[in-house]
């Protein structure tokens, strides 16, 4: 597809990495089938091939209206749409760049820049925690609607702490996994520690990727994240241990994001060498699990989050993981497409997201699993929320057959 970068952006190194992804793309249409806003609502400018249209014009200087910006915000960004293209475009990329580029160019209602604002600071910030708990004393006396909005908690497990070992790893707590589900950590620890891993904890930092895919700038939320891992990097962390797939795939974009930067490119990369998904890290370990785990068949469903399959490209390892460890993994429907989680999708686009969900947990629920397993803190709780059989990480399902530790 030829474009023709308009003079006002012919100086924007992100716009001119923008035309060459433009350029990759030979209007096939491949992406549509595997587009889950183009299978609900049918028009072709809420599928992948529409919205590189509608980046193109924006790139030649055409002016974006809100209903440009609404086309761009109704991408869930699973990039599901990636996978399955015959000439490799780099979607994902290009939607975020055409994301930021439509933001300083559309006005936003005072309502959606309250909304989105709110997001940004309350999902990253020291508040949500608090806030959090306020809503799950009062979910109660709420409508059924917002109640099924505030996931319960589920238990007091807590990460205690990890015991010292010769090898570490850094586990970063993310933003709201430590308050919406805490167990998750703990759970991680719990199986480091099982292989002889120390879990080393860094000063809480976000990974910037609510900001960024909602079109703000945020590489100097990046660069703070960076300068908080830093320390243990510098002291031997041999991994950085990642057990939300959504902060590992924009981790792992770092080294791009920070290219330019004088003072931190090189340490970006770095940081993106030494990130390892846990799907990634625990192949290699599992012979020593199997040899701890108290096995007996379950019947699991694994729902890959998209940010694991398609994002990072990492397909089959947790489930070869389970059933090594004595899983019945069953297979269902339509596994590629998103459960309409998404970040803040399922807030900013609550409709869609509901659809999304509705159709993925039929799926889930046809084989009849005991538990439904995913990799990613927002999936669970978005598909908990309307689930009549249990959503947990898969990381828990590992950890609750490994002995009690010992003190």
């Amino acid at each position: 597809m030829k474009v023709q970068l308009s003079k006002d952006l012919q100086e924007n190194p992100d716009a001119s990495v923008a035309a060459d992804i433009v350029r990759s793309c030979v209007h096939c249409g491949f992406c549509t089938a595997t587009c889950p806003t183009y299978q609900v609502l049918g028009d072709e400018l809420d599928s992948p091939r529409g919205r590189i249209y509608l980046i193109k014009e924006v790139l030649e200087g055409v002016q974006p209206s809100e209903r440009t910006q609404l086309h761009l915000d109704r991408c869930l960004t699973c990039r599901a749409c990636e996978t399955t293209c015959p000439s490799g475009v780099q979607y994902g990329r290009l939607l975020d760049i055409g994301r930021h580029i439509v933001e300083e160019k559309v006005d936003r209602s005072w309502l959606s820049r309250v909304k989105r604002a709110v997001l940004k600071q309350g999902l990253t910030g020291r508040l949500f925690g608090p806030t959090l708990s306020f809503g799950r004393a009062v979910r109660p006396l709420l409508p059924h609607a917002l109640r099924r909005k505030v996931p319960v908690r589920r238990g007091d497990t807590q990460w205690a702490g990890s015991r010292s070992h010769a090898r570490r790893m850094l586990l970063p707590q993310g933003c709201v996994q430590p308050s919406l589900a805490p167990e998750i950590d703990a759970a991680t620890a719990h199986v480091l520690d099982a292989l002889q891993i120390e879990a080393v904890t860094p000063k809480a930092a976000c990974c910037g990727a609510l900001r960024h895919h909602l079109g703000d700038d945020a590489l100097d939320e990046i660069r703070r994240t960076i300068d908080s891992w830093w320390p243990h990097v510098e002291s031997g962390v041999e991994a950085i241990v990642m057990n939300a797939s959504g902060c590992a795939v924009m981790v792992k974009e770092y080294a791009y994001l920070l290219r330019h930067d004088t003072v931190y490119a090189s340490k970006a990369a770095r940081i993106v060498e030494l990130t390892r998904d846990l799907a990634e890290l625990l192949p290699e370990h599992v012979e020593q699990l199997a040899q701890q785990v108290g096995r007996h068949a379950e019947r699991v469903v694994f729902h890959p989050p998209c940010t694991l399959q398609h994002g990072q490209r990492v397909r089959g390892a947790v489930e070869k993981i389970l059933e090594s460890l004595g899983a019945v993994v069953l297979p269902f429907a339509d596994s590629h497409l998103c459960c309409g989680s998404a970040g803040t999708y399922s807030i900013l686009q609550p409709a869609l997201a509901e659809q999304l969900r509705e159709r993925k947990l039929q799926a889930l629920h046809v084989p009849r699993p005991d538990v439904i397993l995913s990799a990613n803190v927002g999936c669970i709780v978005h598909l908990a929320g309307a689930s009549e059989i249990p959503v947990r990480h898969w990381i828990e399902w590992v950890a609750a057959r490994l002995p009690a530790r010992s003190v």
